[in-house]
């Protein structure tokens, strides 16, 4: 049987989703609490790989048992889990569901704080500079009209196409200041965000223009854009499925 956890986590202690030969990740721990709770060997595949210090409000995996699953599932997980990684449901699915191929969508936050706040650290990027939001949007807005992004992409990177649908791409500016970016695709390649927010940081301090913004899409070469911004201001927060992805999801999830 074929089963969907939902998860959310604060990335900071982590070298990412991904399991990794030379530090801690997502997937590793997760992967331990699920074979010491069941028994057995689990391997885990999300819906995607957040890098390293990138958090997740929503993170969906799948994983396959032919065991009976118990009741106290969750809250034996949450306990062998550390404070940073939280699982909120684990409901089974179709043999065929994949938690990242079946996707139809994930929907990130950049945020970006004005000035230091102790409250906010490692969840947060400071940038106190001068910054022109409205130009910012301008150049983001350009991108729902392309589909190759290969100039926001991680140079070694395994992806057959650059090809992303962008559904949505805008900044945000909050009342005290704080700047938060929304984006939402059918896909994301390694990188993307935060080389497409480090780049649209660049148009907002008056280093690129928005004509320029649009030259370095089309340009399809990593060098042209930006530096990426850092990671602990991102975040995954939603993964879209069918809605019969979840036909036997308990409501409310069991705790």
């Amino acid at each position: 049987m074929r089963y969907f956890l939902e998860l959310a986590y604060r990335g900071t202690a982590y070298h990412g989703w991904q399991r990794q030969p030379n530090g801690i990740s997502v997937q590793e721990v997760l992967e331990t609490a699920l074979t010491t709770v069941l028994r057995e060997p689990i391997t885990i595949v999300g819906s995607g790989r957040t890098d390293a210090g990138v958090h997740a409000g929503q993170q969906f995996a799948h994983f396959e048992t032919a065991k009976e699953l118990p009741e106290t599932l969750i809250r034996s997980l949450n306990g062998l889990v550390s404070n940073n990684i939280a699982v909120y449901a684990c409901f089974p699915v179709r043999a065929d569901d994949h938690a990242r191929y079946t996707a139809t969508f994930r929907y990130y936050q950049y945020t970006i704080i004005r000035r230091k706040n102790p409250f906010r650290t490692d969840l947060a990027y400071v940038f106190a500079h001068p910054l022109d939001v409205a130009l910012m949007n301008e150049a983001a807005s350009l991108l729902v009209n392309h589909t190759d992004f290969e100039s926001f992409s991680k140079v070694k990177t395994d992806v057959r196409t650059f090809n992303c649908r962008i559904d949505f791409a805008y900044w945000e500016e909050q009342a005290d200041g704080t700047l938060m970016f929304h984006i939402k695709a059918d896909r994301f390649l390694r990188g993307m965000v935060r080389a497409v927010v480090g780049t649209l940081l660049a148009v907002g301090q008056g280093q690129l223009s928005v004509a320029s913004f649009d030259d370095i899409i089309r340009a399809r070469d990593r060098k042209r854009a930006g530096r990426a911004a850092p990671a602990d201001g991102l975040s995954l927060v939603e993964v879209g499925y069918p809605a019969e992805v979840f036909t036997m999801r308990q409501n409310p999830p069991a705790l």
